[in-house]
């Protein structure tokens, strides 16, 4: 052979590695990316519930194991070859047989994925991952150490309680329509104290305590409270068309629910419903805070924010609207109206934080001043607010004057409580005896059962 030729077949040789080098590097068949593997857990195992790992890769996942290691052996958990590969698995791992008397504190779980590319002579990219997870069997300890007796609907109601866990996650108090109590930690590390409330709207109450670690071990509580029904008003109104053309023709000007809108009565259905919806909304949103700081104590005064008031209007009364003896829409007083003169002077009994002083739609000017442990008192339809957002206000200070702001007909006050967001009957805190017996004799017991444990 010449010299030409075989420079020639040197030239063509080299060029077909560089084409084929170009190929394995570019081609899919040979991707170099190792598999991902995900484990959703926070470090945490109970030896109950299954592991899910997910593992994920582009060119299909040949192979798998999964390994369970222990201060003294290693039990394979998951093993597979697949004769398809697929580009994701999901496994839910469930423990060894063996994982009720295991001692270990802290584990390994050993994860290792092959996939299917050409890459490193054909084996395909491998790897290997290693979770540590600590071993948690044991629920939190959880005991009730003190609570009121009762609570009425549209009460409110206090729970003292005692959790243990070294891994806690969770502590809340689950109702039966939906609403969760967020407890205070209260005199000592590991006690807790909430407010319940049972809101007028709702049929029935019940409230358990729940407990969670991180390894999702779970302690329930049923507060054990005697459940008092409670008949509330039910006042069927008819809208006259002076009040149409009037109050609610005036209130249509003000919000952007009724703008462009002529029609007397969609202009009620909407400032009845709409508005208060969302006025509502910001008021709850303001009033679910609960502190995080641990209380020892929690010393409140009877409200009478009004000096020698008259009751206008009660709480919880259902209220339906109807015109020309046709329904038109319906809401619920969720507050107690007092007047007395006009522009009166309002002077809470209790200070406290100030947390809201503006204007809120059908509430009118409405300062909101938090008590502490998620007890907040409300004052719309004032003419004056006297304090600002972060004040602190002292007993018995003048914060606002009474007034007829927003969507009321005359000078007066409507005076709300809520307890984490619930409307609660003004009534109960307005009366000493109850205090005493459904919120200091409970704090009281509390603390003597907890300095003798």
């Amino acid at each position: 052979m010449s010299k030409r030729n075989s420079s020639l077949g040197v030239k063509l040789i080299l060029a077909l590695i560089v084409v084929a080098g170009i190929y394995v590097y570019s081609s899919s068949m040979f991707e170099r990316e190792t598999p991902t593997i995900t484990m959703k857990t926070n470090n945490y195992w109970n030896l109950k519930k299954p592991l899910m790992i997910e593992i994920d890769d582009a060119s299909g996942i040949r192979s798998y194991s999964v390994v369970l290691k222990t201060k003294d052996e290693q039990n394979t958990l998951h093993h597979e070859k697949l004769i398809v590969p697929k580009k994701q698995i999901q496994l839910e791992v469930e423990p060894p047989r063996s994982a009720y008397g295991m001692k270990d504190k802290s584990i390994k779980v050993i994860v290792e994925a092959t996939d299917s590319s050409k890459w490193n002579f054909l084996k395909g990219n491998k790897v290997v991952k290693e979770f540590e997870l600590k071993v948690d069997k044991k629920r939190p300890e959880l005991s009730i150490i003190s609570h009121s007796y009762k609570i009425t609907k549209g009460g409110s109601a206090l729970v003292i309680f005692k959790v243990n866990d070294d891994n806690l996650k969770d502590i809340y108090i689950e109702t039966s329509f939906g609403k969760k109590f967020i407890p205070q930690p209260f005199y000592k590390e590991g006690y807790y104290v909430s407010l319940l409330a049972w809101p007028v709207t709702e049929q029935n109450f019940k409230a358990t305590i729940v407990a969670d670690d991180y390894a999702s071990n779970e302690s329930k509580s049923y507060v054990p409270l005697y459940i008092k029904e409670k008949k509330y008003r039910v006042s069927n109104i008819k809208l006259s068309d002076n009040f149409l053309k009037g109050k609610i023709a005036e209130l249509a000007e003000e919000f952007v629910e009724t703008r462009g809108v002529s029609d007397s009565i969609a202009q009620f259905k909407l400032i009845n419903e709409d508005v208060r919806f969302k006025n509502e909304k910001l008021i709850h949103e303001i009033t679910s805070k609960v502190s995080t700081e641990m209380i020892s104590d929690f010393k409140i005064n009877e409200m009478y924010p009004l000096k020698n008031a008259q009751v206008v209007a009660s709480f919880g009364d259902h209220r339906k609207y109807s015109y020309q003896n046709e329904y038109i829409s319906e809401s619920y007083h969720l507050g107690l109206d007092m007047a007395s003169n006009a522009h009166a002077e309002i002077k809470p009994q209790n200070g406290g934080d100030v947390v809201f002083a503006d204007y809120n739609g059908i509430y009118g000017h409405m300062p909101i001043i938090s008590h502490g442990l998620g007890l907040y008192t409300l004052y719309g339809h004032c003419s004056s607010v006297k304090v600002s957002v972060g004040e602190k206000t002292k007993v018995k200070q003048n914060i606002a004057n009474t007034g007829k702001s927003g969507y009321a007909m005359g000078d007066h006050l409507h005076f709300g409580v809520l307890v984490q967001g619930i409307e609660v009957r003004p009534a109960e805190w307005m009366d000493k005896e109850w205090m005493k017996l459904n919120i200091q004799d409970i704090i009281d017991t509390a603390k003597s059962v907890i300095d003798r444990s």
